[in-house]
């Protein structure tokens, strides 16, 4: 309880904050990108954070003089992570400044909800890591773009690493996923369900109701039925609440996998050695620190310009994943700046355009200061995804430290699961799939 409140008061802290620095709304002359945030809720403790590297990045290329000299003007909107409060964001703001470059929802049900409205707005939907994992499927899904990942690949890499550490083998194993019971936490099902079948292992579904600051009967479960591990899909407050569960019941941390919006530092700092051995899917290799961190402190916070009140976020997981989302957008628009004339503000259809033709190589991103971060990305008409990549990061009780090799998802695992839910949201929405031929 002392968390929540903990958490809440920040929340509110960090929103009056925020609104003191956001910018003035977009000009003719600049590129408008909206931003949905939740400063206050459930999830607040990852949203601040996240919020705060999309700003901070915005801020650091503007710095350096914008998109060939295209400055970005961009708005927070509060939805606290309620979808009905996400949509009027989406509607508020997705005219503004020429029409808006794309939405971050930050939010899988807010993107349940704006993805029926996106094609009709010609708005692009972009989730880095999360929203619909079957919108990776760019020919049915024109105007969404899962980047780098989705619930899917990162079930399958963390079934991968479980695989390593039981010497390739699951048969009678017991494996059970603890989920916010929401569409965000019920997205991995489909793909655990399928692994279960071919490794053999027993799948347990654990649901916890909204916010999760109530668990008891959920780890009670676990400790009469003995799991081997336990997948977390969770965010904000109830993450620490699982992993303090967890040390009460006398179930391992390390058996722990959590996805990675219940892997960031805000979610274990307080716990310490408590968490120890608690591990944690990456996106790419979000743990690591990289060039971008230092300009962010020089040209941003140096300058008492940053969007949080001191410099200690920046480096945080949470705050590293909201730039490389404001990163993708901005790579986007100047990719199709390439092809629409540089200098220029983009319109939306462009920026999706952009979006599609994204082909940020290791030379790119180097230069970017994102080289260690992330790997090659490109998308394309059928892939809107790009490049699944993941590391296991583990806490040792003061610091996470990156455990694992790369990981990719089994693609036979994956693309199935894509190509069915593709062709059933098609068939459901009459949605006739584009040729990428």
């Amino acid at each position: 309880m002392m968390f929540k409140k903990a958490a809440l008061a920040a929340a509110t802290a960090a929103l009056g904050f925020g609104a003191l620095v956001a910018a003035p709304a977009a000009m003719a002359q600049d590129q408008f990108v909206p931003l949905l945030v939740y400063r206050t809720g459930q999830f607040a403790p990852l949203g601040i954070p996240w919020a705060d590297g999309k700003q901070d990045y915005l801020k650091l290329v503007n710095a350096k003089g914008g998109v060939n000299g295209v400055k970005i003007a961009f708005e927070e909107c509060e939805t606290a992570y309620d979808t009905a409060k996400g949509v009027e964001c989406y509607e508020r703001l997705k005219n503004k400044g020429g029409g808006a470059s794309g939405f971050d929802p930050q939010s899988t049900g807010i993107t349940f909800a704006v993805s029926d409205k996106a094609p009709g707005d010609k708005r692009a939907i972009v989730t880095m890591g999360y929203g619909l994992s079957q919108s990776a499927n760019g020919s049915v899904f024109e105007w969404n773009f899962p980047l780098l990942g989705n619930y899917w690949t990162a079930a399958d890499s963390i079934i991968q690493d479980i695989l390593k550490k039981e010497k390739g083998s699951l048969k009678g194993k017991k494996i059970a996923l603890v989920y916010h019971d929401s569409p965000y936490g019920k997205e991995p099902i489909p793909l655990l369900q399928k692994r279960a079948a071919k490794e053999g292992f027993e799948l347990m579904l654990l649901p916890v109701t909204a916010p999760g600051v109530e668990q008891k009967s959920t780890w009670l479960q676990v400790r009469q039925q003995r799991p081997d591990y336990v997948l977390l899909w969770s965010a904000g407050v109830m993450t620490p609440t699982a992993i303090r569960e967890a040390q009460a019941t006398n179930f391992a941390r390390d058996k722990i996998y959590a996805i990675w919006w219940a892997g960031s530092d805000h979610d274990v700092k307080d716990i310490g050695a408590g968490a120890k051995g608690y591990n944690t899917v990456t996106i790419h290799n979000t743990a690591e620190h990289d060039k971008v961190h230092d300009e962010v402190k020089s040209a941003v916070y140096d300058k008492g310009q940053g969007t949080a009140s001191n410099a200690t976020s920046v480096g945080a997981m949470a705050h590293t994943r909201g730039m490389v989302i404001s990163m993708l957008q901005v790579e986007a628009i100047r990719t199709a700046q390439e092809k629409y004339g540089k200098g220029k503000v983009m319109s939306p259809e462009q920026v999706r355009w952009g979006l599609e033709n994204l082909n940020l190589t290791q030379e790119k991103l180097n230069a970017l200061g994102f080289g260690k971060i992330l790997r090659p990305i490109q998308t394309s008409c059928t892939n809107h995804l790009g490049t699944d990549w993941s590391r296991i990061a583990q806490w040792d009780g003061t610091k996470w430290t990156v455990v694992s090799d790369w990981y990719q998802a089994d693609k036979s695992m994956v693309e199935p699961l894509v190509k069915e839910y593709a062709d059933k949201y098609a068939k459901e929405k009459n949605v006739t799939p584009r040729s990428c031929n």
